[in-house]
């Protein structure tokens, strides 16, 4: 299956909308189980927000955010938000 049926089958299968939440939380932890599995202190990310991407290095990995270093300066950022470069 591939991600146009998948987003289809959403779109036609007539889900609550505490369903659709529900799913949500499920797409997020799995983007969280996912960026946690290949990230390592001290590789190259891209920390991606709406409409830019900022190159950093991860100093520290905690359970659901990561420090990283920005342009000189530290952030906590969610693991959902980081890529590896």
């Amino acid at each position: 299956m591939n991600l146009s049926e998948i987003q289809t089958a959403i779109a036609k299968g007539n889900f609550s909308l505490s369903e659709l939440n529900q799913l949500g939380e499920f797409i997020r932890s799995v983007k969280t189980v996912s960026a946690k599995a290949g990230l390592t202190v001290g590789c190259t990310v891209y920390v991606v927000q709406k409409t830019k991407r900022t190159l950093g290095t991860v100093e520290k990995i905690n359970v659901k955010k990561a420090i990283v270093n920005m342009n000189g300066s530290r952030y906590n950022v969610p693991l959902s938000m980081l890529e590896a470069a």
